[in-house]
């Protein structure tokens, strides 16, 4: 963060100083909303959650070195408060982004692969310029704000993801850090249940497109109707993205490896040249582009994006980790969020890794899908039972329509039973997919097969 005296953050968050507050105080390390990462110079965030409340904890960010609390009543601290902690949090963050106009904001958002795309345009970036990316899915209105707050004067690229709950959210986050790169990656199935229909949630995704300005850019996935058609709702030039051959940057000769690999020509307006991730799954090589697109509008020439491209390793965790134990078995840990549309990716990549091996997943029911729940779980049930599986292990007590779909899997109340009952079952050589809903917790079924934990 840039350093900002104690009197400015109060004025920018229409905030009072209290608490022997000194106003010439300046805040000069990072924002923080944990009072254990608070340290010298930092300022503390008091969030009220639904379980903790972070005002309890302002003297201990205090004693730590923090500057001051950004509260909404007094603490026993110096303080700044305010009048709602997050929207002074946001004020705060589209002061200092305004006063940094030499920085680029990209910004991405989509159903699906929000956050592998987001490392892979932020590594990217890096190649031209000092970069801040958000850590995993700081993509809500917490956490994109105190990304936003991670720029100083050296930064060069501002790289953002943009989640979406309801219509309106993408449009306010884009207000607090506006970007000049806009990029959607698909509209699927995820929050179906929240937002009624994939129009609806074409109709949010969208938000991002129409607060480009003129002269910034629209990257949008060739290959998705309800995507290609945002082009209608931005001044923004566009540009496209996809396998489909009228798009500016697409995949040419791609080809599946038998770990599930892809490799391709990457052909760009200006050139093309050969691409070989390291990424799991075929659904990577549209993040891949969506990347490559970003990364082309920086400037970046195709031999170096192609380069980039072939050097990322997964930075996010449990998002299509694939592990392999000294008995051979291999364990593919998907299991950070699940959709519709992601457990069909994911299935695909276990069929092509494991091949002739014996197959095993661990799922829970999907959520957030509203009326059409049952229905696209049952459907669920049906994709798991049809994918060669030697076991399907169904977890949770609300796995009715899923056990419908796939009547032979065996049901399981919890994470604990799960692990218990995959071990016993694996055998040398086998694979293992791990995948469901993040509530349902299922990392720890790969995190204790593995031999290790998931925190």
């Amino acid at each position: 963060m840039i350093p900002l005296p104690l009197a400015r953050i109060a004025e920018i968050t229409s905030g009072a100083l209290t608490g022997m507050a000194d106003p010439r105080a300046v805040v000069h390390g990072p924002v923080v909303i944990d009072s254990r990462a608070a340290e010298p110079g930092s300022l503390f965030v008091a969030i009220k959650g639904e379980r903790v409340d972070g005002h309890d904890f302002a003297r201990q960010a205090h004693e730590a070195g923090a500057a001051a609390v950004l509260a909404s009543r007094p603490v026993e601290a110096p303080a700044v408060i305010v009048g709602d902690v997050l929207t002074a949090l946001a004020d705060l963050a589209r002061a200092v982004i305004s006063d940094m106009p030499e920085v680029t904001v990209t910004g991405v958002t989509g159903s699906a692969g929000k956050t592998t795309t987001k490392d892979l345009m932020a590594r990217l970036a890096a190649r031209i310029g000092v970069t801040v990316a958000p850590v995993g899915s700081y993509n809500n209105e917490i956490g994109h704000p105190l990304t936003v707050l991670k720029a100083d004067r050296a930064t060069r690229f501002l790289v953002l993801e943009l989640s979406a709950r309801n219509v309106g959210h993408i449009a306010h986050l884009a207000s607090v850090a506006p970007p000049r790169i806009g990029v959607v990656l698909n509209v699927g199935t995820a929050h179906l249940g929240v937002f009624g229909g994939k129009e609806a949630i074409a109709q949010a995704k969208g938000e991002l497109v129409e607060a480009l300005p003129a002269n910034g850019v629209a990257v949008l996935n060739a290959d998705d109707p309800l995507v290609r058609a945002m082009a209608g709702r931005t001044g923004a030039r566009v540009t496209y993205f996809g396998r489909s051959p009228d798009a500016h940057v697409r995949a040419e000769d791609e080809v599946i490896d038998e770990r599930g690999r892809a490799s391709f020509t990457l052909r760009t307006p200006t050139g093309a040249a050969p691409v070989r991730l390291r990424l799991y799954g075929a659904h990577a090589v549209e993040n891949a582009l969506a990347a490559a697109a970003a990364a082309y509008e920086l400037g970046l020439p195709v031999a170096t994006i192609a380069e980039e491209l072939s050097l990322a390793e997964p930075r996010s965790r449990w998002r299509m980790e694939v592990t392999d134990r000294a008995d051979g078995v291999t364990v593919i840990n998907d299991a950070y969020n699940a959709n519709p549309d992601s457990m069909r990716a994911a299935f695909e990549s276990l069929a092509t890794i494991a091949g002739e091996r014996r197959r095993f997943a661990v799922i829970a029911s999907l959520r957030e899908l509203g009326e059409d729940s049952a229905a696209l779980n049952e459907e669920l049930g049906r994709l798991a039972a049809g994918s060669g599986l030697e076991t399907l292990i169904v977890v949770g007590e609300d796995a009715g329509p899923v056990l419908a779909g796939a009547p032979g899997a065996l049901h399981v109340p919890d994470v604990q039973a799960a692990t218990a009952e995959l071990t016993a079952r694996l055998a040398p050589g086998d694979v293992v997919l791990v995948k469901g809903p993040r509530a349902a917790g299922l990392e720890r079924v790969a995190a204790a097969i593995l031999g290790g934990d998931a925190r």
